[in-house]
């Protein structure tokens, strides 16, 4: 008895822990539930699994014996947006799951990969910018655009990850992002760059906007986590709010008025 108890204590944990790295760097609830439970059934349990904004609640029980169970609750670990830490927190579930590797050996990779490198800040700066510059240029914006988009970027999400380095309040860290960008993508119609100014000042703060949240809160409406999805579109809905903000303190410092 004491073995199994043991068992399922170690099993409970690890999971739970497994569970809510997964939610915190913004994998939706149904993936979240299939990790853990063929991760579960590799070992002969069963897991009930409730998912919480903040929490994950799950108990294991032995899957011929339902009268011994172990529950636990761990907090999520906010981490940004991962698609890498998804895809390996994923492909370790199927590794459990063919038993090519057993809890013990799951939950150190588990910690390395929680705690391995991410991408340079420098280099993901270039990319970001990168990318909302061809965004820029998607819409139609022309070469002088792509490049007040680029630097308005580049801006932007420096602040961005100055601030969140720093700690600071993420409501704050867009709207101040968002302000900077505008000001910045507005060259255009100060100076009397280009001829797509107004795709320029549009696009630039493109990059702050909250896709995935969306995305992921339709993923748990339609799944049934009516919690987390209306906790997620409240978290992206403020966020474009801030952007919103920004966006218009832009307009109202650089005195522009666009129909």
């Amino acid at each position: 008895m004491s073995g199994t108890c043991e068992h399922l204590k170690e099993a409970g944990h690890f999971l739970s822990g497994y569970a809510a790295l997964l939610l915190g760097c913004g994998a939706t609830c149904i993936r979240i539930e299939k990790n853990v439970g063929r991760m579960a059934r590799s070992c002969g349990l069963t897991a009930d699994l409730v998912i919480l904004p903040a929490d994950i609640l799950l108990t294991v029980r032995r899957a011929d014996d339902s009268h011994i169970s172990y529950t636990c609750t761990t907090g999520v670990r906010k981490t940004s947006i991962s698609f890498f830490l998804n895809t390996e927190l994923s492909k370790l579930s199927w590794l459990v799951a063919e038993g090519k590797m057993n809890m013990r050996e799951a939950a150190e990779q588990v910690r390395g990969i929680g705690t391995g490198k991410v991408t340079d800040s420098r280099v993901m700066l270039f990319l970001v910018a990168a990318a909302n510059a061809s965004f820029c240029r998607l819409f139609g914006g022309d070469g002088v655009a792509m490049s007040i988009v680029f630097v308005a970027t580049l801006a932007g999400f420096l602040l961005k990850q100055c601030m969140l380095a720093d700690g600071a309040d993420v409501r704050l860290t867009t709207f101040l992002s968002a302000f900077f960008a505008a000001v910045a993508g507005s060259a255009g119609y100060v100076f009397g760059w280009g001829t797509t100014p107004e795709l320029a000042l549009g696009t630039s703060v493109l990059f702050l906007i909250p896709g995935i949240p969306y995305i992921n809160s339709m993923s748990d409406l339609l799944d049934g986590h009516y919690l987390c999805s209306f906790c997620r579109f409240m978290y992206a809905a403020v966020q474009t709010v801030c952007i919103s903000l920004g966006l218009c303190g832009a307009l109202l410092l650089m005195n522009l008025r666009i129909l």
